[in-house]
Protein backbone atom coordinates (compact mmCIF):
# COMPACT_ATOMS: atom_id res chain seq x y z
CA UNK A 1 0.00 0.00 0.00
CA UNK A 2 1.86 3.24 -1.36
CA UNK A 3 2.63 5.36 1.73
CA UNK A 4 1.48 2.50 4.28
CA UNK A 5 3.15 -0.25 5.78
CA UNK A 6 0.45 -3.22 4.82
CA UNK A 7 0.44 -5.60 1.76
CA UNK A 8 -1.43 -8.74 1.49
CA UNK A 9 -3.96 -10.55 -0.59
CA UNK A 10 -7.45 -10.48 -1.81
CA UNK A 11 -9.34 -13.60 -2.12
CA UNK A 12 -12.08 -11.89 -4.36
CA UNK A 13 -14.26 -14.72 -3.89
CA UNK A 14 -17.35 -12.26 -4.49
CA UNK A 15 -16.18 -11.29 -7.60
CA UNK A 16 -16.51 -15.14 -9.12
CA UNK A 17 -20.43 -15.00 -7.73
CA UNK A 18 -21.87 -14.23 -11.18
CA UNK A 19 -19.54 -16.64 -12.44
CA UNK A 20 -20.50 -19.46 -10.16
CA UNK A 21 -24.30 -18.30 -10.18
CA UNK A 22 -24.46 -18.49 -13.94
CA UNK A 23 -22.49 -22.23 -13.48
CA UNK A 24 -25.07 -23.41 -10.89
CA UNK A 25 -28.02 -22.33 -13.60
CA UNK A 26 -26.25 -24.15 -16.32
CA UNK A 27 -25.84 -27.60 -14.48
CA UNK A 28 -29.45 -27.05 -13.21
CA UNK A 29 -31.43 -25.53 -15.75
CA UNK A 30 -35.08 -26.69 -14.38
CA UNK A 31 -34.39 -24.69 -11.39
CA UNK A 32 -36.63 -21.42 -11.27
CA UNK A 33 -35.62 -20.84 -7.81
CA UNK A 34 -32.19 -20.96 -6.70
CA UNK A 35 -31.79 -19.79 -2.82
CA UNK A 36 -28.66 -17.97 -1.68
CA UNK A 37 -27.47 -18.35 2.29
CA UNK A 38 -25.22 -16.12 3.53
CA UNK A 39 -24.30 -15.48 7.13
CA UNK A 40 -25.84 -12.74 8.95
CA UNK A 41 -22.33 -11.62 10.63
CA UNK A 42 -20.55 -11.35 7.38
CA UNK A 43 -19.56 -7.75 6.43
CA UNK A 44 -19.68 -7.93 2.67
CA UNK A 45 -23.00 -9.87 2.72
CA UNK A 46 -24.61 -6.69 1.11
CA UNK A 47 -22.67 -6.91 -1.86
CA UNK A 48 -22.65 -10.85 -1.98
CA UNK A 49 -26.53 -10.63 -2.38
CA UNK A 50 -26.59 -7.50 -5.07
CA UNK A 51 -24.17 -9.72 -7.30
CA UNK A 52 -26.36 -12.72 -7.13
CA UNK A 53 -29.48 -11.13 -7.60
CA UNK A 54 -28.16 -9.49 -11.00
CA UNK A 55 -26.65 -12.89 -12.27
CA UNK A 56 -30.45 -14.09 -11.16
CA UNK A 57 -32.33 -11.44 -12.88
CA UNK A 58 -30.45 -12.13 -15.53
CA UNK A 59 -31.35 -16.20 -15.80
CA UNK A 60 -34.65 -15.26 -14.79
CA UNK A 61 -34.92 -17.43 -11.38
CA UNK A 62 -35.97 -16.25 -8.46
CA UNK A 63 -33.63 -16.26 -5.48
CA UNK A 64 -35.21 -16.02 -1.68
CA UNK A 65 -32.22 -15.04 0.10
CA UNK A 66 -31.45 -17.30 3.48
CA UNK A 67 -29.50 -16.31 6.68
CA UNK A 68 -27.60 -18.57 8.92
CA UNK A 69 -24.84 -17.73 11.62
CA UNK A 70 -25.39 -20.67 13.45
CA UNK A 71 -25.60 -24.36 13.32
CA UNK A 72 -29.18 -24.49 14.50
CA UNK A 73 -29.95 -21.69 11.91
CA UNK A 74 -27.70 -24.05 9.00
CA UNK A 75 -30.33 -26.76 9.78
CA UNK A 76 -33.72 -24.19 9.59
CA UNK A 77 -32.63 -22.74 6.00
CA UNK A 78 -32.65 -26.34 4.63
CA UNK A 79 -35.99 -26.87 6.00
CA UNK A 80 -36.75 -23.38 4.33
CA UNK A 81 -35.34 -24.90 1.03
CA UNK A 82 -37.42 -27.38 1.37
CA UNK A 83 -41.03 -25.24 2.10
CA UNK A 84 -39.63 -23.17 -1.00
CA UNK A 85 -39.54 -25.73 -3.11
CA UNK A 86 -36.13 -24.66 -4.25
CA UNK A 87 -34.47 -26.24 -7.36
CA UNK A 88 -30.67 -25.68 -6.16
CA UNK A 89 -28.49 -24.06 -3.56
CA UNK A 90 -25.81 -21.50 -3.56
CA UNK A 91 -24.06 -20.82 -0.50
CA UNK A 92 -22.00 -17.75 0.08
CA UNK A 93 -18.20 -17.94 0.56
CA UNK A 94 -17.75 -17.44 4.62
CA UNK A 95 -15.04 -19.28 7.06
CA UNK A 96 -17.95 -20.41 8.98
CA UNK A 97 -19.85 -21.94 6.43
CA UNK A 98 -16.25 -23.50 5.78
CA UNK A 99 -16.09 -24.99 9.02
CA UNK A 100 -19.24 -26.20 8.66
CA UNK A 101 -18.91 -28.16 5.84
CA UNK A 102 -20.16 -31.80 7.00
CA UNK A 103 -23.34 -30.31 8.24
CA UNK A 104 -23.79 -28.43 4.57
CA UNK A 105 -22.83 -31.84 2.84
CA UNK A 106 -25.16 -34.00 4.59
CA UNK A 107 -27.85 -31.70 4.50
CA UNK A 108 -27.66 -30.97 0.82
CA UNK A 109 -27.57 -35.19 0.18
CA UNK A 110 -30.83 -35.39 3.02
CA UNK A 111 -32.58 -33.38 0.97
CA UNK A 112 -31.23 -34.03 -2.88
CA UNK A 113 -30.47 -30.12 -2.82
CA UNK A 114 -28.14 -29.21 -5.39
CA UNK A 115 -25.31 -27.12 -3.89
CA UNK A 116 -22.54 -24.60 -5.42
CA UNK A 117 -19.64 -24.25 -3.42
CA UNK A 118 -17.42 -21.51 -3.31
CA UNK A 119 -13.93 -24.12 -1.90
CA UNK A 120 -13.17 -27.48 -3.94
CA UNK A 121 -12.63 -29.03 -0.20
CA UNK A 122 -16.89 -29.13 -0.70
CA UNK A 123 -16.87 -31.10 -3.89
CA UNK A 124 -14.05 -32.89 -3.19
CA UNK A 125 -15.82 -34.72 -0.31
CA UNK A 126 -19.19 -34.83 -1.62
CA UNK A 127 -20.40 -31.64 -2.76
CA UNK A 128 -21.89 -31.04 -6.25
CA UNK A 129 -19.68 -28.21 -7.61
CA UNK A 130 -17.49 -25.42 -6.35
CA UNK A 131 -15.70 -22.77 -8.16
CA UNK A 132 -13.45 -20.62 -6.97
CA UNK A 133 -9.54 -19.27 -5.97
CA UNK A 134 -7.18 -22.00 -5.88
CA UNK A 135 -6.49 -21.86 -1.85
CA UNK A 136 -3.21 -23.29 -1.74
CA UNK A 137 -1.76 -21.06 -4.32
CA UNK A 138 -2.83 -18.20 -2.39
CA UNK A 139 -1.14 -19.52 0.23
CA UNK A 140 1.75 -20.37 -0.61
CA UNK A 141 2.33 -16.70 -1.50
CA UNK A 142 1.25 -15.70 1.46
CA UNK A 143 4.60 -17.97 2.58
CA UNK A 144 6.93 -16.30 -0.13
CA UNK A 145 5.70 -12.48 1.27
CA UNK A 146 6.18 -13.18 4.49
CA UNK A 147 9.81 -14.41 3.91
CA UNK A 148 10.59 -11.49 2.02
CA UNK A 149 9.65 -9.59 4.83
CA UNK A 150 11.20 -11.47 7.64
CA UNK A 151 14.36 -10.64 5.03
CA UNK A 152 13.57 -7.07 5.35
CA UNK A 153 11.89 -6.10 2.83
CA UNK A 154 9.10 -3.76 3.34
CA UNK A 155 5.20 -4.59 3.65
CA UNK A 156 4.56 -1.02 1.49
CA UNK A 157 6.71 -2.47 -1.26
CA UNK A 158 4.99 -5.25 -1.80
CA UNK A 159 2.08 -4.82 -3.70
CA UNK A 160 -1.59 -6.36 -2.20
CA UNK A 161 -1.80 -9.84 -4.59
CA UNK A 162 -5.22 -10.96 -6.09
CA UNK A 163 -5.39 -14.58 -7.30
CA UNK A 164 -4.95 -15.49 -11.08
CA UNK A 165 -5.83 -19.29 -10.58
CA UNK A 166 -9.41 -20.36 -10.31
CA UNK A 167 -10.80 -23.64 -10.28
CA UNK A 168 -13.97 -25.66 -11.19
CA UNK A 169 -14.24 -28.51 -9.91
CA UNK A 170 -17.42 -30.98 -10.43
CA UNK A 171 -18.33 -34.28 -8.52
CA UNK A 172 -19.99 -36.51 -10.76
CA UNK A 173 -20.71 -39.43 -8.24
CA UNK A 174 -22.98 -36.21 -6.07
CA UNK A 175 -24.45 -35.54 -9.69
CA UNK A 176 -25.23 -38.63 -10.56
CA UNK A 177 -26.98 -39.28 -6.84
CA UNK A 178 -29.20 -35.72 -7.63
CA UNK A 179 -30.61 -37.43 -11.27
CA UNK A 180 -28.38 -34.58 -12.98
CA UNK A 181 -26.47 -34.57 -15.93
CA UNK A 182 -23.44 -32.57 -16.51
CA UNK A 183 -23.68 -30.94 -19.29
CA UNK A 184 -20.32 -31.10 -21.24
CA UNK A 185 -19.77 -27.70 -21.86
CA UNK A 186 -19.21 -27.47 -17.60
CA UNK A 187 -16.88 -31.12 -17.95
CA UNK A 188 -14.52 -29.09 -20.35
CA UNK A 189 -13.98 -26.18 -18.30
CA UNK A 190 -13.70 -28.36 -15.18
CA UNK A 191 -10.32 -28.32 -13.59
CA UNK A 192 -11.18 -31.41 -11.57
CA UNK A 193 -13.73 -34.02 -12.29
CA UNK A 194 -14.53 -36.18 -9.39
CA UNK A 195 -16.12 -39.80 -10.20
Amino acid sequence: MPGGNLTGFSNIATELNSKRFELLSELVPQAKIIALLVNPNQPNNERVIREVQEAARAKGVQLPILRAGTEGEIDAAFATLVELHAGALFLGGDPFFFSRREQFLALASRHAIPASYTWREFAATGGLISYGVKVTDSFRQAGVYAGRILRGEKPADLPVQQPTTFELVVNLNTAKALSLTVPPSILARADEVIE
